[in-house]
């Protein structure tokens, strides 16, 4: 018999117990036992729940069971995610989790002790939802040198786009309407503002390139100040806009970065609608390759967990993540001397010698929206200091 814990029954626990039950029959089959999730740790009152004979309120029930094998964390938030999951793998418990604030601040004290207690964390729900990414990366990717992953992490910000874009809404008018489908917070800060893709393209970072990098350290837009003007400017020029989680592997170091980008309507990432996530990645060996699915919620992520949940059970292990802290500081480049080309977008039009100086193509019908040539950075926003620039967009 497998036994099995969960950590929290939210949106994410509750939908890891309804993915067992809905396909015990299946996964007992390709374990060759039998599978029951034994506890579930929530402080919160299930006297009158269907499942009150399974809810615990002290942990300590869990983790001196023994015939626990594997708790999933589905507590969100830091703590005490972060330390219910370290006493776990103490105790010689596999943990699974889909925890992105966790992973990118804490994964590689997690990996470490699980690797310490002959035991293991797994968190391919952690970026991308049900999108199998991290299981991609450190198995069946195993053979390449990756170059770059670039990513639409956020299902919320490609809803708001994708409305401004195809209905020509406002950002607040479509936000507002994101918040009241369900798929925005009240406060929904840590998306618009680009908070949530930072934390996962680190997890990707970390994870393809085998260093930590922490989210603090990454240059991070977000997408509410992108107007319809810019949308119409980024239709006339062939191109939309995605806010992208994008990491770059360099000879010294790496470029990292979330912000809005322009993206060729003929790219593959471009045509990545509604709430769906999106991950590019491309290998020296492989190419360029596209992840495409659900990004978030209850049961694709869920779904990711159950998979996580029988690898471990299977003893099957072929690779897991693992990383190092011990990053250079000046392993995260300066992303000013990274060459791009950007959309800039002028109150005016520039001076002869600024539109030769950065190679500067006038999108057709506008009279000051333009499409750079492709330059380090600094150089783009060092030459137009002197002018009043109302946007400004890298571009893909």
């Amino acid at each position: 018999m497998i036994n099995l814990a969960i950590f929290g029954f939210g949106t994410v626990g509750s939908g890891v117990y309804d993915v067992i039950r809905l396909n015990l029959e299946d996964i007992e089959k390709k374990l060759g036992d039998k599978v029951r999730v034994k506890y579930i740790l929530d402080i919160r009152d299930f006297s009158s729940h269907p499942l009150k004979e399974l809810f615990v309120k002290d942990i300590d029930v869990i983790l001196n069971d023994g015939e626990v094998s594997t708790v999933v964390e589905a507590m969100g938030g830091s703590h005490p995610a972060v330390d219910f999951s370290l006493a776990a793998l103490k105790k010689g418990k596999n943990v699974i989790t889909s925890n992105k604030e966790v992973v990118a601040n804490f994964g590689c004290e997690l990996l470490k002790t699980a690797k310490e207690n002959n035991v293991r964390y797994l968190f391919e729900a952690s970026v991308g939802g049900g999108i199998p990414i991290i299981r991609p990366l450190i198995t069946c990717l195993a053979g390449n040198g990756i170059q770059s992953i670039t990513g639409i992490l956020n299902g919320t910000t490609n809803f708001i786009l994708n409305e401004m874009f195809k209905n020509g809404k406002s950002f607040e008018v479509a936000l507002k309407e994101a918040q009241e489908l369900g798929y925005a917070e009240k406060n929904p800060a840590a998306d618009v503002e680009g908070l949530d893709p930072a934390r996962k393209i680190c997890i990707l970072s970390d994870i393809a390139f085998g260093h930590k990098v922490s989210p603090d350290s990454v240059p991070t837009e977000g997408i509410t100040n992108i107007t319809l003007r810019d949308v119409k400017d980024a239709e006339k020029s062939g191109y939309t806009i995605k806010l992208l989680g994008n990491v770059e592997k360099c000879e010294k170091g790496i470029y990292i970065m979330v912000c809005p980008f322009f993206v060729k309507n003929d790219a593959m990432l471009a045509n990545v609608s509604g709430v769906f996530n999106g991950v590019r990645v491309i290998g020296n060996a492989v190419g360029e390759l596209l992840f495409y699915g659900a990004g978030a919620g209850k049961m694709p992520t869920a779904s990711a967990i159950v998979a996580d949940i029988m690898d471990v059970e299977s003893k099957n292990k072929l690779f897991d993540a693992a990383w190092e802290d011990d990053a250079d500081p000046d392993y995260v480049l300066d992303i000013s001397k990274r060459e791009t080309a950007m959309y800039l977008r002028f109150e005016k039009s520039p001076d002869a010698s600024t539109v030769k100086k950065l190679g500067l193509t006038l999108i057709e019908g506008t009279d000051s929206s333009y499409i750079s040539a492709r330059l380090p950075e600094g150089e783009i926003l060092s030459a137009i200091r002197e002018h009043a620039v109302a946007s400004s967009f890298r571009i893909l």
